[in-house]
């Protein structure tokens, strides 16, 4: 519908917005309901229906502390960092030689990346296992930070290869021309320009880490487990312990949540860039 003053208006604005707003509540009514079980005892939690009215407490959370879950998160944190900085150190120059500087039949090269993303992890699970108890590496956060620095390097190269191909290339040029070196030209050309593709990807392939469990549970024990394994304590033998389950998965997921909300406006712009021509 064309308006007066030659602008078009769009009806239903509203009926989408309330959609949306729908959608959304509908997705985190699960997260909502974790978090308020977390606060509940575990008697009201077992309860059949739940009652949301049931009285708050927070000893589930003093309990996950008196289990110590600290070393849990620090050996997550730590996995998480230093395998991203990893990635991003070998991804960055990988995908810039891919988009900037193009290789001979780079097509060929990043359906090698992808190939690698083709074998299931569970496949691949014996031979590392194996090869890791070999050279006595089990139950060891650095075992992890090469693993997950592998799991996620295929991703960070197709995803920053596609935010560096949107750089300028008179700017690279006259980078080039006034003298600047690869390293100075991706630290101080590159970098700012890409820093939302920087942030999408590093968020993703924290998420990823943070969230992985195969390998944790299996290739770790006391020292190196990963908070994922920590939440596994409460599934045993002598039952369910709900809230004290969901108090942990609360705990453990503030920190990605955290992150994710601190840097979603560069998230949002990484993501979208090279999305429209």
């Amino acid at each position: 519908m064309r308006r007066k003053d030659g602008t078009t208006g769009q009806r239903g604005g509203p009926v989408w917005t309330l959609i949306a707003w729908g959608a959304t509540l509908l997705f985190f009514a699960p997260v909502g309901w974790m978090v308020l079980t977390s606060f509940h005892r575990e008697a009201d939690a077992a309860t059949n229906p739940p009652s949301p009215l049931a009285p708050l407490t927070t000893s589930n959370y003093a309990e996950l502390f008196d289990r110590d879950i600290t070393p849990y998160l620090l050996n997550s944190a730590m996995a998480s960092l230093l395998s991203t900085a990893l990635v991003l150190a070998l991804a960055v120059p990988a995908a810039y030689a891919l988009a900037v500087k193009p290789v001979r039949k780079w097509t060929d090269v990043m359906f090698f990346f992808l190939s690698t993303k083709f074998l299931p992890a569970i496949a691949a699970l014996l031979p590392i296992y194996l090869i890791v108890k070999e050279i006595g590496m089990l139950d060891n956060v650095w075992t992890l930070i090469v693993l997950y620095t592998a799991m996620n390097l295929p991703l960070a190269v197709w995803m920053m290869r596609s935010f560096l191909a949107e750089v300028p290339r008179e700017i690279l040029e006259a980078a080039e021309v006034d003298g600047a070196g690869l390293g100075q030209v991706l630290r101080k050309v590159i970098a700012p320009i890409a820093m939302p593709g920087l942030a999408a990807t590093s968020l993703i392939c924290i998420i990823f880490s943070w969230n992985e469990f195969m390998f944790a549970v299996n290739l770790t024990a006391v020292r190196a487990s990963t908070a994922p394994v920590f939440l596994v304590g409460f599934i045993s033998s002598e039952g369910l312990f709900l809230a004290k389950l969901c108090a942990a998965a609360t705990l453990v997921s503030l920190p990605v949540l955290i992150a994710g909300f601190a840097a979603q406006d560069k998230l949002v712009r990484g993501l979208s860039m090279g999305a429209v021509k």
